[in-house]
């Protein structure tokens, strides 16, 4: 736990895929081994060779805190009460990566330190990169979070495993409580579902109102009185901004039920729009705050370069939000840099745009700093 004591609200940090994996593991002081299987390109170095001819050489190895750059001085002058990411790679130098899936991301264990620097109190696991390397490479990750004091959710060796929360102290001896799972549309291959014998993630295979309603359950039931939820979703594609009316339907139920205070939506590469429904925070894609993409020209004209830090924060009597900031950063020698005003509001403008049917507005608040607005 992060922070103040806690009579005001509930201070959250939010973002969308950290990736880890490849490129940026290569850079760092520990690396796996850099062969790939992906169709284009067969060395992780590649990737950093990418990155280097666009913005200029990167001193190598680097520290457990570069990759988070501008971002960290932001997290300590906004003091967040927990830090939530998805985290969008296995942590592992064992396993074999999985039969043709084509891209497979992976970190070596020896660089948890790096999800410590920026102080991470729980990585979300359900997404379509978690097994890239196997089973032994998810026991791996999981074992290397919990070696390094780090919670998680959504992935596990057996099905209620990973349909349980991490369960995150808050101030005032309350709990925020993070669920995390996965839509098949997020690319998250079927034999990856978690059984009751099997480990994997937790898949959600049809995600219509009876499964949001189980699932709204399944939360209750492990809700006390004065606790937040957050339940963090990957699902959709990568690019675009199209919201797929099931996943509005889905948010909705989860917290027409009472069940959720904050959907934490993830998968596309770049933000999109954002509701508050009900008074209750949807993020539908937070887009990746930290990727390997340097360099890369296909889908620029979204700006996988430019990223969010959601820093939203909640009533704690009943988890409605109260304001939402957001920090707009971007990624340039595989390290998180403040953005500039005109990419700043180039993301406010964005955003405004997609929330115009969502009932949201976006205001720049000078600097890189956004805020929502709604009605």
């Amino acid at each position: 736990m992060h922070g103040r004591p806690g009579n005001a609200g509930i201070r959250l940090f939010l973002c969308g895929d950290v990736m880890t994996g490849r490129g940026i593991d290569q850079i760092l002081r520990y690396s796996v081994d850099p062969r790939l299987y992906e169709p284009w390109i067969t060395d992780a170095r590649d990737y950093v060779a990418l990155a280097e001819t666009l913005n200029g050489p990167i001193e190598r190895p680097v520290d457990d805190g570069y990759v988070w750059g501008d971002a960290l001085g932001i997290l300590d002058a906004r003091k967040p009460d927990a830090r939530i990411i998805n985290l969008e790679t296995a942590i592992t130098d064992a396993g074999e990566p999985w039969p043709r899936k084509g891209i497979h991301y992976r970190m070596h264990p020896a660089n948890s330190g790096l999800l410590q620097a920026a102080g991470i109190d729980c990585c979300v696991l359900a997404n379509n990169h978690v097994l890239d390397w196997g089973y032994d490479g998810l026991g791996e990750t999981l074992q290397t979070l919990e070696r390094a004091g780090i919670r998680h959710a959504g992935a596990g060796p057996d099905a209620a495993t990973a349909a349980a929360p991490a369960i995150i102290p808050l101030p005032a001896g309350r709990r925020l409580l993070v669920f995390a799972l996965a839509f098949p549309t997020s690319g998250v291959p079927h034999a990856w579902r978690a059984r009751a014998d099997r480990p994997g993630v937790n898949l959600v295979m049809n995600p219509g109102k009876d499964t949001a309603d189980a699932i709204a359950r399944h939360i209750a039931a492990q809700k006390r009185p004065g606790d937040i939820v957050v339940a963090s979703i990957h699902w959709g594609g990568n690019w675009g901004y199209e919201i797929a009316p099931e996943q509005r339907q889905f948010a909705h139920a989860l917290i027409d039920a009472g069940a959720v205070d904050v959907v934490h939506g993830h998968s596309s590469h770049h933000p999109v729009g954002i509701e508050v429904y009900r008074d209750k925070l949807v993020l539908y894609g937070c887009g990746d705050l930290l990727n390997d993409y340097e360099g890369i020209e296909e889908h620029g004209r979204y700006r996988g370069d430019l990223s969010l830090m959601y820093f939203p924060v909640l009533s704690p009597q009943d988890g409605r939000l109260l304001r939402l900031e957001m920090h707009a950063m971007q990624i340039r020698k595989l390290r998180l840099n403040t953005a500039s005003q005109g990419d700043t509001r180039l993301l406010q403008e964005i955003l405004d745009g997609q929330g115009a049917n969502l009932g949201t507005g976006v205001d720049w608040r000078g600097e890189n700093r956004l805020r929502l607005s709604w009605h």
